[in-house]
């Protein structure tokens, strides 16, 4: 028996254990492990830094990667106008509707919360999918002061008649990653989103929020 070999894969599985103790981007399982040494040996064949614009002259990753994620909701924007020949006056429109066809009944301010829009947008959002009949507002059964919102038969109807385009259209945002780097991706936004949700859901006023979250990263 080589002991040599049990005695490394031992100490590999122990090192993964402790750099994945929040299970975030690795299942604690066989499968997780795995993904997690093929990431490792990549990593060590390209452990050079990517280049990017101005580097040389000192621009940050902070402020690449900011720019990259404006560039790429951009390009997602630029999608969602093939679809329905412009049925939908922005992505927003279906983004709303889709939530509450999978999440059910909401009130204006969850729904505009839970798709993380200024409240002044949202409500244009919501009177625009009103006035096309798509959603509607009702009043609640147990809370008679409550109002909800409800996708229409109308809705999902216009909803399931583009669906395939949504599809198209969230695939060319993916565009060429492969299917390890398209997972390696949702974990590491999951993971970025929760960082920030957790100061959205605070409330804070806009000139305490760099502060406090600063204050969290150092």
């Amino acid at each position: 028996m080589n002991f040599d070999l049990i005695k490394s894969v031992v100490e590999l599985v122990q090192k993964f254990t402790e750099q994945n103790e929040d299970k975030i981007l690795y299942n604690n399982d066989l499968q997780g492990f795995i993904q997690w040494i093929n990431t490792s040996f990549e990593d060590d064949s390209n452990s050079e830094d990517p280049l990017w614009i101005g580097k040389e002259l000192g621009r940050s990753s902070d402020s690449v990667i900011n720019t990259l994620f404006v560039r790429i909701g951009r390009y997602a924007k630029m999608y969602s106008r093939s679809i329905g020949k412009s049925v939908f006056s922005s992505q927003d429109d279906f983004i709303y509707m889709i939530s509450l066809k999978a999440m059910g009944p909401m009130t204006k301010m969850e729904l505009i919360r839970h798709n993380v829009s200024e409240k002044s947008t949202g409500v244009l959002i919501i009177n625009r999918l009103i006035h096309n009949q798509w959603i509607e507002q009702t009043v609640s059964q147990k809370d008679k002061r409550t109002k909800h919102i409800t996708i229409t038969e109308k809705g999902i109807a216009v909803l399931e008649e583009h669906m395939e385009e949504i599809r198209k259209a969230s695939k060319a945002v993916v565009g060429n990653l492969t299917h390890s780097e398209q997972m390696l991706l949702i974990a590491i936004l999951s993971k970025l989103d929760e960082f920030h949700a957790s100061f959205y859901q605070m409330n804070l006023a806009n000139d305490s929020l760099l502060d406090v979250v600063n204050k969290k990263l150092s």
